[in-house]
């Protein structure tokens, strides 16, 4: 089969596209024809070897852990899809080598869900990985509710704009920190838009006086210290991008396969409740091209490959 992979680790010119082998259907995965892949900033910062301390490669590495697709042959023991059934996935094992940047992938059946109806291939496959972080962040770690104050960073970004639309469906009132030429798309997701930058903190107490109930730091560094200093007093914090939070009270976040979390996001999206922005589309043998894209981290929504 035609896919991308990496024989080491390095920038976006390891990254080739050709022929691999076919993947092996176990008893307990799902043989998917992939119709798109999403790009995330974990596929470049896994190629550049930055996970290496907690993935082993195995090389040559197919990148990717979002897909969106249609079932071509469950295995042995799967009971849940069958032939011909549209799918979502994010499709993380605890190894790098059989990722979603190829024409199949055997995705182990935890890691999917059915595919939301209302929403094309190329939207789905962002929902995955980016939403599942979302999702887990607010109801898991920062168990928010209904008439509660959240912050979200990066609020345009991937992670960042599902966030928004989930805190939103929760009830919750969202502050989303973004560049002013995204004000107005944040507003379209139902959060109050604040500009970064230098008076950052004043302009969230602008806004929430009494400070704000929950924050999800995408960003860390200053930005999530400064999330730190804009709690209430009984406020929570976490981050997914720096792991010093837990210093200032907080919880680092990791997203982790879930088939029922993945279900709940597909029934948002069906429901309306949540939608995916496709800011750039790359067919598969461009994948290099979205990985310099999503490492300038200007994106808005998410970038998606297209696997004919």
């Amino acid at each position: 089969m035609k896919a991308i992979s990496y024989r080491r680790y390095g920038g976006p010119e390891v990254l080739e596209y050709g022929e691999v082998p076919d993947p092996k259907v176990g008893p307990d995965t799902v043989l998917v024809k992939v119709r798109a892949s999403a790009v995330n900033p974990v596929d470049w910062k896994c190629r550049e070897g930055y996970l290496d301390a907690v993935l082993d490669p195995v090389f040559p590495v197919v990148p990717g852990w979002d897909l969106a697709g249609v079932v071509v042959r469950p295995g042995l023991a799967v009971t849940e899809f069958a032939e011909g059934d549209e799918v979502i996935g994010y499709v993380r094992e605890d190894f790098l080598s059989r990722g979603t940047c190829a024409e199949y992938v055997a995705a182990p059946v935890r890691t999917l869900a059915r595919k939301p109806a209302g929403l094309s291939f190329e939207e789905a496959a962002g929902l995955p990985l980016a939403g599942l972080t979302a999702y887990q962040v607010l109801t898991k770690a920062l168990r928010v509710r209904r008439g509660e104050t959240v912050l979200v960073h990066a609020a345009a970004g991937g992670v960042g704009s599902l966030a928004v639309q989930i805190a939103h469906h929760l009830g919750a009132r969202v502050i989303g920190t973004a560049s002013e030429a995204n004000h107005d798309f944040v507003r379209s997701l139902g959060g109050e838009p604040v500009a970064y930058g230098d008076g950052l903190a004043e302009r969230v107490r602008g806004l929430a006086p009494e400070g704000v109930d929950a924050a999800f730091d995408t960003i860390g560094g200053d930005t999530m210290k400064t999330s730190a200093n804009l709690l209430a007093p009984e406020g929570r914090l976490a981050s997914i991008a720096d792991p010093e939070v837990k210093a200032y009270g907080g919880q680092y976040c990791f997203v982790r396969p879930d088939p029922q979390d993945l279900t709940r996001l597909a029934e948002l999206a069906e429901q309306g409740a949540v939608s995916v922005h496709v800011s750039e589309t790359f067919p598969l043998r461009r994948t290099a091209d979205a990985h310099r894209l999503n490492q300038q981290g200007r994106t808005r929504g998410k970038i998606v490959i297209t696997v004919d």
